[in-house]
């Protein structure tokens, strides 16, 4: 059986929201390479499992739910990012390490 791994994807760099970042993800690692057509140029593939993308609200539950199907998994922790607070005033507080210029 194809290892699977659960994961909280990242926030998408083309917007500034965070939707669909807090849910974990379940997915299977490809099998097998994939082939290019030689006609076409279009890539395919014989692993059925790489289509197969599940959804769940916390990490607890994709892993009962592999565990509870026989799915060998691997868990990636998210890292998130440190929380810098800005504000506009700062661009002009007296405590700046170097003045304010256009």
């Amino acid at each position: 059986m194809a290892l699977a791994r659960i994961y909280r994807p990242a926030k998408t760099a083309m917007q500034s929201g965070k939707a669909k970042s807090r849910e974990w993800r379940l997915e299977f690692e490809p099998a097998s390479a994939r082939t290019i057509d030689p006609l076409m140029g279009w890539t395919s593939s014989s692993d059925m499992n790489g289509q197969v993308r599940l959804t769940f609200d916390t990490a607890e539950e994709a892993v009962a739910y592999a565990e509870r199907h026989g799915i060998p998994f691997r868990l990636q922790e998210p890292q998130d990012p440190p929380v810098i607070l800005k504000a506009y005033a700062d661009n002009f507080a007296t405590f700046r390490k170097q003045p304010w210029t256009h």
